[in-house]
C-alpha cells in the first residue's frame, strides 16, 4: 500500500535521511526503530508531507505522493498522530474528535461508534477540555483523532513516549485490532524493542538517516536490532 523508495531529506545544509526505502502492506505493522536523533521522525512527517523531500519518491496506493500537499494526503486516507499527542488542549475531546473531520466528505463528518469501543474513556470525558486529560488519556485521544478520518494508512510516532504501562498495554492491544482488521496499514515509530516486538510484522532500523536493517520481523536477529537501539 505504501512504499517509500530513495527518499533524501535536508533541513538546511544538514542531510536528515539518506536515500530511505520502506514499505508497508495492509493488515500488517511495520515497525520504524532507532535511537534518538537518527530521521524516524523526519521520515515521518517526509510521508506525511509536512517536510518536502529531495530526490526520491513516495507512492500510496499506486499513486505517486511526492508532491501532494499534507492535507491532499490525509484524503487520500493517511492519518497521523504525531510525537508529542498534539492536541487541541483547550479543546473538549469532542471538539479535538471533530477536528478529524477536515479531510473527510460531509456525509462521513460523523465520530464512529468504534471510536468508543477502542477507547471507552474518552466517552465519559466528551465535555472535558483536552489539557485536562492525563498524559495517557491525550495519548488514546491522539490516535481516535486520526482515527475519525478513517484512515487506510496510520501513522504512530512514538505513541508510548511519556505513558504509564497500562496506557502502553492498552495501545498495544488497539494496534493489533486495527491491523487484524485487514484494511489497515500501520506505521509505527518506536525505540523500545519490547513493545515493537510484539505487534511488528515488519521492521526497518535507522541509524544516521539511512535503512541499516529491513525485512520480516521473522527473520530479524533480536542481536542485531538491539545494537542500533543501545546508546
Amino acid at each position: 500500500m505504501l512504499n517509500v523508495t530513495g527518499i533524501n531529506l535536508f533541513y538546511g545544509a544538514s542531510q536528515a535521511l539518506r536515500g530511505v526505502s520502506l514499505t508497508a502492506r495492509k493488515g500488517k505493522v511495520t515497525c520504524v526503530l532507532g535511537r534518538n536523533g537518527v530521521g524516524k521522525t523526519s521520515l515521518m512527517r517526509a510521508i506525511m508531507g509536512l517536510q518536502p523531500v529531495q530526490g526520491g519518491r513516495i507512492d500510496w496506493e499506486d499513486r505517486d505522493i511526492t508532491r501532494l500537499a499534507a492535507y491532499d494526503r490525509a484524503r487520500r486516507g493517511i492519518g497521523f498522530v504525531p510525537q508529542g499527542r498534539e492536541i487541541f488542549a483547550r479543546l473538549s475531546v469532542k471538539e479535538n474528535l471533530e477536528t478529524g473531520f477536515a479531510p473527510l466528505p460531509r456525509r462521513q463528518c460523523h465520530i464512529p461508534p468504534e471510536i468508543f469501543t477502542l477507547f471507552p474513556v474518552l466517552r465519559d470525558m466528551l465535555g472535558r477540555r483536552g489539557g485536562d486529560l492525563s498524559g495517557g488519556q491525550q495519548q488514546q485521544l491522539a490516535i481516535a483523532r486520526a482515527l475519525v478520518t478513517r484512515p487506510r494508512l496510520l501513522i504512530l510516532d512514538e505513541p508510548t513516549e511519556g505513558i504509564q504501562p497500562s496506557i502502553i498495554k492498552d495501545i498495544g492491544r488497539i494496534i493489533r485490532t486495527l491491523a487484524a482488521g485487514g484494511t489497515m496499514a500501520i506505521l509505527l515509530v518506536e525505540q523500545y524493542f519490547e513493545f515493537a516486538r510484539e505487534l511488528a510484522d515488519d521492521f526497518a532500523v535507522l541509524e544516521r538517516g539511512e535503512v541499516v536493517l529491513a525485512g520480516p520481523a521473522n527473520t530479524m536477529v533480536e542481536a542485531d536490532v538491539r545494537r542500533y537501539l543501545t546508546v
